[in-house]
């Protein structure tokens, strides 16, 4: 990996994902920190990262690498994790059935992705599609339930929830931009993955026999 892609375009891609992550925009922009189950779910996801060879954690520090150098390492370790954790806290619902429901099912998703024991190229595809899901549940399927009016969709969610009471699934009305702003985080945040310093399957089978 690039001195470069490491010491700059990393920590920034990464700080500007947990820095969009927690923005909420609304009347006012105000900024949310992770509660504290998105951290556990970010440490989850690291622990996916490491397993699935996205990441070799050994490449960034290690005793063979110079002290500015595992400075830097340190710096993209961090920030990976808490672009992690505010990615978690962006998908997921504010409060109520929808927050106990998203965070149940994440955590469920994670720790299947922990005991397959996947590569690289399926823990990517997983991201995109765990944190594409989210999002649209959150965004489009909950955002149209608790906007205002009675759009297409909004009749359409009331007749296949039939029987469920809405008010437990509604959740404060999204601004326009938001989901807009989660989409491109989203993406941000997708990319970084790509660029980490992964492991080569080689060097994971040197390893685990070493």
């Amino acid at each position: 990996m690039k001195a470069a892609t490491e010491a700059v375009y990393l920590p920034m891609l990464f700080l500007t994902v947990a820095l969009l992550g927690g923005l909420r925009v609304d009347d006012r922009v105000t900024f949310v920190p992770p509660p504290l189950f998105a951290l556990v779910l970010g440490m989850m996801l690291f622990g996916v990262l490491v397993r699935g060879r996205v990441v070799a954690p050994d490449r960034l520090m290690s005793a063979s690498r110079m002290p500015l150098e595992n400075l830097n390492g340190l710096v993209v370790i961090l920030s990976t994790f808490f672009a992690a954790a505010q990615i978690f806290n962006l998908v997921t619902p504010e409060s109520g059935l929808p927050f106990l429901l998203f965070n149940v099912f994440l955590f469920v998703l994670l720790v299947n992705t922990l005991a397959a024991f996947p590569d690289r190229v399926s823990v990517l595809r997983s991201m995109a599609i765990i944190t594409g899901a989210a999002f649209i549940l959150k965004f489009i399927v909950l955002g149209a339930l608790s906007s205002p009016g009675e759009g297409v969709l909004k009749r359409v969610l009331y007749v296949l929830l039939e029987g469920a009471t809405l008010g437990t699934l509604s959740q404060p009305i999204l601004h326009p931009a938001a989901g807009y702003i989660a989409f491109a985080t989203l993406s941000l945040f997708l990319v970084g993955l790509a660029m980490l310093p992964a492991r080569t399957r080689s060097e994971a089978l040197i390893k685990l026999n070493a």
